[in-house]
C-alpha cells in the first residue's frame, strides 16, 4: 500500500492501521475537541429539567452527558480531517493542550457550584425544602466514573472495528471494508446486549415480579361477603387475583364509609378484578370478568367503568375512590390484569399485549351493555392511568362504537405515545399551550391539570373525554426528538410546576427527560407522575355528571381527600 493510500485510509478511519499503535492510543490521551464539547454537555446537564434529582442521579446523568458530548467532539474532529480542512498550527495546538483542560475544569466547577440553585428552582415549585448542598464533589466523581466506563466501552468498540475492517481491507476495497466492518461490529455488540444482557436481565426481572405478584399479604384479608370478587362464592379465586387485584378489592369502601364521607345515604360500590392467572387466554379472562359482573349485578348500577390498569395491574385509588364518593357508591368498576411488570418494562417488552387485553375486555363488556335496554342500562365510561391510559385508548375502534358510543373517558398521565393524546395535542387551538391545550370547541375532548380545566369554547357533546395531566409529568411530555429541537411545551408560557430556568440543549435535554421518566413517580403527590385524589374530582364531575353536588360540597370533598393523604403521608 502506498503512503498516499495509507494517509487516505487514516482520514477515513481516524486510526492508524497497525494494531500495536492503536492499542497505545486507546490507553493514552483524550481528544481536545471531545473534551471541550463534553464539558459543555456536562455543564448543561446540571441545569434543571422537569423533576428534581439527587446527587447519584445527577452524577449518572452528567457522566452520560459528558460522554455524549465527547463523542460529538470526536466526530467533529474526524469530520474536519475527513473533509481535508487545514489543521490548526502546531503552536496553537500546543497552547490549547495546556489551557483548554484548565478552562474546562473551571467551567465545570462553576456549574457544579450553581447546581444547588438549579435544583432548588424545581424543588420550590413542588413545595420541597431547598437542598443544603448539591454535593458537587460526589457528582463529579460519579460522572467521571460513568464517563470512564462509557469511554472504555467505546474504545473496545473502535478497537474491534479497526481489527475487523483491517482484515477485510486485505481482500476488499477500503471503503467496503469499513462499511462491512461497522455492520459486523454493530451486529456483534447488539447481539451481546440484546441477547445476553437484556434477555437475561428481563428473565430475572420477570421472575422477580411474578413472585412478588403471587405474594400473599398478611394485612389484606380475603372478603367474606359473597357479593365481592375473590370470596368463596366468586368465580375468581382470591389467590389468582394477584397482589394488585387483591389490594384493589380489599380496599373497597363500605356504604357506611361513603355515607360518612358524603353526608348522604350511599351503597357499597362493586369492584370486579380478574388476575393474569385466572384463566389461560385473554378472551377467557374477559369472559370470566363479564360472568363475574353478571353474578354481582354490576350492570344494575348507574355508572359502569372499564378500567385498564398499569403494567403491574395496579389501579390508582385516587381515581376510583373519588369516583365512588361522587356517585355515593352507585358505581361498578371492572379491570383485567395483563402483566405483572412495571409499566415501562411492559411498554418495552409487551407493547401490544396490554392493548389486546384492554380490547378484549371492552369488547366483552360493550357487547353485553349494548344489548341492554337504553333506558335501564348504566352509563359506560373508560379509565386508565399511564400505560393504562394508552391501552384504554387502544381498546375501542371508533367505527364499532359510532352507532352506540360509550359516554366518556378519563385518561390520566397519558404517555407521550398515546395516539389520541398526541393527535389532539398536535391539533390544539393556536395559542393554547401544549401542556394544557384547547382542542376545537371543547365539546368532546378537554384537558385539566391540578389547577383546573383549559378554557373551552362551547358546551359538552354526548361523549366527554378528559385528559388529566401535570406539566411536570415526564411520562406525558417526554419527546423522542428532544435531542434535535425544543419540545413545544417549552415554548411560550411554562406550566405552573415547570422551572423557568429549564432550557433546551441538544442531546442533553433528551437525556434529562429520559432520567425524568425513570424518576417520574418519586415526586411529591400532585406533581410529576403522582396524581393526587383531589385533582380527579373536577374531571370526574365533568365526565360522569354526578347529581346533587354543589360547589361547596365538592370543595369539602376535596378537603377530605387532602386531609386523608396528608395524614397517610405523616404516618408513613
Amino acid at each position: 500500500m502506498s503512503d498516499a493510500d495509507e494517509r487516505a485510509r487514516n482520514q477515513v478511519t481516524g486510526l492508524p492501521d497497525r494494531q500495536a499503535n492503536l492499542a497505545l492510543r486507546l490507553l493514552h490521551g483524550l481528544s481536545l475537541p471531545g473534551l471541550v464539547v463534553g464539558t459543555l454537555f456536562f455543564a448543561a446537564s446540571l441545569a434543571p429539567s422537569l423533576l428534581p434529582r439527587n446527587f447519584l442521579h445527577q452524577g449518572a446523568l452528567s457522566g452520560c452527558s459528558f460522554a455524549a458530548g465527547y463523542g460529538v467532539g470526536v466526530f467533529l474532529n474526524w469530520l474536519w480531517t475527513y473533509l481535508e480542512l487545514p489543521p490548526l498550527p502546531d503552536r496553537i495546538v500546543g497552547v490549547s493542550k495546556r489551557i483548554v483542560p484548565l478552562v474546562c475544569a473551571a467551567l465545570a466547577a462553576v456549574f457544579l457550584w450553581r447546581a444547588s440553585t438549579f435544583q432548588d428552582s424545581v424543588r420550590a415549585l413542588m413545595d420541597l425544602p431547598p437542598v443544603e448542598s448539591a454535593r458537587p464533589v460526589e457528582v463529579a466523581v460519579i460522572a467521571l466514573v460513568v464517563f470512564g466506563l462509557i469511554l472504555a466501552l467505546a474504545r473496545v468498540f473502535v478497537f474491534i472495528f479497526a481489527v475487523v475492517s483491517g482484515r477485510l481491507g486485505r481482500r476488499v476495497p477500503r471503503r467496503i471494508a469499513n462499511a462491512a466492518g461497522l455492520i459486523i461490529v454493530v451486529s456483534l455488540f447488539w447481539t451481546a446486549i440484546d441477547g445476553l444482557l437484556f434477555r437475561v436481565a428481563l428473565r430475572m426481572v420477570d421472575t422477580s415480579f411474578q413472585r412478588f405478584d403471587a405474594l400473599m399479604e398478611a394485612d389484606v384479608e380475603k372478603p367474606g361477603d359473597p357479593a365481592r370478587t375473590g370470596s368463596l362464592a366468586s368465580l375468581v379465586s382470591w389467590q389468582e387475583l394477584g397482589r394488585a387485584g387483591r389490594q384493589f378489592i380489599a380496599t373497597t369502601p363500605s356504604a357506611e364509609q361513603l355515607a360518612d364521607m358524603t353526608g348522604r345515604d350511599a351503597m357499597q360500590p362493586i369492584r370486579v378484578y380478574v388476575g393474569l392467572n385466572s384463566a389461560e387466554t385473554v378472551e377467557d379472562r374477559a369472559a370470566l370478568a363479564l360472568e363475574e359482573m353478571l353474578r354481582v349485578g354490576a350492570f344494575e348500577r348507574s355508572v359502569l367503568v372499564v378500567v385498564t390498569p398499569t403494567g403491574t395491574g395496579w389501579i390508582d385509588p385516587s381515581a376510583i375512590d373519588t369516583l365512588e364518593a361522587l356517585h355515593r357508591g352507585d358505581v361498578a368498576t371492572v379491570a383485567l390484569q395483563y402483566s405483572y411488570l412495571s409499566s415501562w418494562l411492559a411498554l418495552l417488552f409487551e407493547p401490544a399485549y396490554g392493548a389486546e387485553s384492554a380490547h378484549a375486555l371492552f369488547r366483552a363488556i360493550y357487547g353485553h351493555w349494548r344489548a341492554l335496554p337504553r333506558e335501564s342500562r348504566p352509563r359506560l365510561y373508560l379509565y386508565g392511568l399511564s400505560l393504562g391510559a394508552l391501552n384504554s385508548d387502544l381498546s375501542t375502534d371508533l367505527y364499532d362504537i359510532l352507532p352506540d358510543p360509550f359516554h366518556g373517558a378519563l385518561w390520566v398521565g397519558a404517555p407521550f405515545s398515546a395516539q389520541t393524546w398526541r393527535n389532539v395535542t398536535d391539533g390544539r387551538q393556536l395559542g393554547s399551550p401544549a401542556w394544557l391545550p384547547r382542542f376545537r370547541d371543547g365539546s368532546i375532548v378537554r384537558f385539566a391539570n391540578q389547577h383546573g380545566f383549559a378554557e373551552s369554547g362551547g358546551p359538552w357533546g354526548p361523549v366527554r373525554i378528559v385528559f388529566l395531566q401535570y406539566a411536570s409529568d415526564p411520562v406525558t411530555f417526554f419527546r423522542p426528538d428532544a435531542y434535535l429541537r425544543a419540545p413545544p411545551w417549552m415554548q411560550g408560557e411554562r406550566g405552573p410546576d415547570v422551572s423557568a430556568s429549564f432550557r433546551w440543549f441538544p442531546i442533553v435535554t433528551l437525556l434529562q427527560l429520559g432520567l425524568d421518566m425513570a424518576l417520574a413517580t418519586t415526586t411529591p403527590m400532585g406533581y410529576g407522575h403522582v396524581y393526587a385524589p383531589e385533582h380527579h374530582i373536577d374531571p370526574w364531575v365533568a365526565v360522569t355528571q354526578p347529581e346533587g353536588w354543589t360547589a361547596e360540597d365538592l370543595e369539602r370533598l376535596k378537603a377530605h381527600f387532602v386531609a386523608v393523604r396528608t395524614e397517610a403521608g405523616t404516618s408513613d
